[in-house]
């Protein structure tokens, strides 16, 4: 819930005091934030929309605030440019993501995983999102370096918690490299992704879980 939220709450639950002519004031301030939570909120709508439209070279702000349906000085009051109003979309939407399965079973945790980062990457509206990012920070090292800070960094984490789950069990060495065999892992996943554009089906996913599962049952062996 936003502050914006909690304040509507305290008023429609204000008491009698509240109903005197200061009331009346919190009424309409309460009011004036809602409709700026929604005018935010198109605007976040809006730019996903059109990067799916336009791609991120179309997106404009000018055009943002004409599908939002806002002014443009009042996305400037919020974010300084189309890629900050990206970042925040992104975010959004990937917040409400699952966190990676754990059935338990680390082949089974790392399919459905990895099918779910291919899918999550190569056919939704945030994959396109995550692609203009990613593309945009090539060009600005100070834009890059908030990506990882706030986005890569938890992926990254996210990648690897089926391998650590596993070593916790005791399913997989405790010397694994869990760093090394995750790039092995969700690397080539992300190089069809942002470089080469091939499919990337579960009968791909599936083929890099059975070589790790062979990798780590070879150095099992060997220990």
């Amino acid at each position: 819930m936003t502050s914006s939220d909690v304040a509507g709450s305290v008023v429609a639950g204000g008491t009698a005091a509240d109903s005197a002519p200061r009331g009346a004031g919190r009424d309409h301030h309460g009011n004036r934030h809602g409709r700026s939570a929604k005018a935010r909120q198109s605007v976040l709508e809006a730019v996903d929309d059109l990067l799916a439209e336009k791609g991120f070279a179309g997106v404009t702000v000018e055009g943002i605030a004409a599908r939002a349906g806002v002014a443009k000085q009042t996305i400037y009051r919020w974010w300084n440019t189309k890629t900050d109003i990206l970042m925040e979309a992104f975010l959004q939407d990937v917040a409400e993501e699952p966190a990676p399965p754990d059935h338990g079973d680390v082949a089974r945790d790392l399919r459905d995983h990895l099918s779910w980062l291919a899918a999550f990457l190569s056919r939704s509206d945030s994959g396109a999102v995550l692609k203009a990012l990613m593309a945009q920070a090539h060009l600005d090292p100070v834009f890059a370096a908030d990506l990882q800070d706030r986005y890569l960094d938890e992926q990254r984490r996210r990648d690897r918690l089926p391998l650590d789950r596993a070593v916790d069990r005791g399913d997989l060495p405790a010397g694994l490299d869990v760093a090394a065999e995750t790039d092995q892992l969700v690397g080539p996943v992300y190089y069809r992704f942002l470089v080469t554009g091939e499919p990337i089906g579960t009968d791909f996913t599936d083929r890099l879980v059975d070589a790790f599962l062979h990798r780590a049952d070879r150095a099992d062996r060997t220990d």
